[in-house]
């Protein structure tokens, strides 16, 4: 036998008790894209009426993980709405600034430009056009 203490039966339970806290919070950090809608759309996908994004304007699609701003001269511009940080999905539009939830990092909507870390990178931008009067993003769009 070592000469070192073995632990007690209540350091090993407090350790293991404490393991799967420290897990759970890792795991609200690690991003969006364990499943379901992914980071980007994969495909085109019509996020509503053309009419929904006023000039000057933004508008969040949480379902699509998307974000779509107006310009004043009417053009749109679509980022998606995952944070580059630690991929969580913002979930708040505040005018034209997205707001993540998870650290509170920031960005421009119209531009994808980060306005607060503790992210560094822009979001990911992606394609967006009116068709039909609806407002579409995503590859081919």
């Amino acid at each position: 036998m070592s000469g070192r203490p073995s632990a007690s039966r209540r350091t090993v339970l407090r350790g293991a008790a404490l393991t799967p806290v420290a897990g759970l919070g890792l795991a609200a950090c690690s991003g969006g894209s364990g499943g379901g809608t992914p980071a980007t759309p994969t495909a085109p996908v019509v996020l509503g009426a053309d009419s929904e994004v006023a000039k000057g304007g933004a508008q969040l699609y949480q379902d699509q993980n998307v974000v779509v701003s107006r310009a004043e001269n009417g053009s749109l511009k679509a980022f998606s709405s995952i944070c580059t940080h630690a991929g969580c999905a913002i979930n708040k539009l505040e005018g034209t600034t997205l707001v993540c939830p998870c650290h509170g990092s920031e960005f421009e909507a119209s531009t994808g430009k980060v306005l607060r870390a503790p992210a560094t990178v822009p979001l990911h931008e992606l394609s967006v056009e009116e068709r039909n009067g609806k407002i579409v993003a995503g590859p081919g769009a």
